[in-house]
């Protein structure tokens, strides 16, 4: 996939020094976005910059997030709200942010889950002390179902298999660039998985940190329900294929 920016325009933004960016991928999440965003607000990491981007969204979405913003802008050193002028998918969504993010730390969200107040403080330290590419912290499940997710410690072996590693992370913008970015599977779902894969081609670790730090919103129209899981069959061919030493 390409990591030039697709057709987009800057809404509103605010540039200042920041020190870790956390980016917000938005599709049709009008509801939810506000409570995202708050929760980014609230982390004890100082000097963060924040990148959202409407991926072309049909809701109220964007003007959602400029009316939180207006009413927000001094919690964060810096700001960009970016909307693509068509439905380009999640991947592309997320270059776009990672493109536009000025520090060498990206956290990575979607607009309908939530964040406790230490998970980038953590993270951050977590990759300064391990020296580790990414960072990422164990799961709750809150929504239509509770529980915990399961996350573990970073293992090669252990994505053979499946994924057990959430988007949720804070990712070097190096290492980012390095593995080309997100990819477009041809069958929507599993790039998380995919952009994990490549990390392990490219002899790249992350570093788990066991804290239930970042919270997973479950709901009927959440990309697992309506794409990933119809999708199975076809994106068990297609990550075999780009990544063979899976055992999927």
């Amino acid at each position: 996939m390409s990591l030039f920016p697709r057709p987009s325009k800057i809404v509103k933004e605010k540039k200042g020094a920041a020190k870790v960016a956390v980016i917000v991928t938005l599709y049709n999440y009008a509801k939810h976005v506000e409570e995202c965003l708050e929760s980014i607000a609230a982390q004890t990491q100082n000097g963060i910059e924040l990148v959202i981007v409407d991926d072309c969204s049909t809701d109220d979405g964007l003007d959602v997030v400029l009316t939180w913003l207006a009413q927000n802008e001094a919690r964060f050193a810096a700001y960009a709200v970016i909307a693509h002028t068509t439905n380009m998918g999640l991947p592309y969504a997320r270059n776009t942010a990672f493109l536009r993010a000025s520090t060498d730390r990206v956290f990575v969200m979607d607009a309908d889950n939530a964040l406790y107040p230490r998970a980038v403080e953590r993270c951050m330290q977590a990759m300064t002390q391990s020296g580790a590419a990414g960072a990422y912290t164990q799961l709750e499940f809150f929504g239509e179902r509770t529980g915990l997710g399961t996350a573990d410690f970073w293992d090669a072996e252990r994505l053979k298999p499946r994924n057990y590693i959430d988007a949720m992370a804070l990712v070097s913008k190096a290492a980012w660039e390095e593995v080309g970015g997100y990819t477009q599977l041809t069958a929507n779902g599993w790039e998380d998985y995919d952009f994990w894969c490549k990390f392990v081609e490219h002899d790249l670790r992350c570093t788990y940190i066991p804290e239930i730090l970042c919270r997973y919103r479950t709901h009927a129209t959440s990309m697992s329900h309506t794409e990933t899981n119809p999708n199975a069959g076809a994106l068990i061919l297609q990550m075999s294929i780009r990544h063979p030493w899976l055992n999927l």
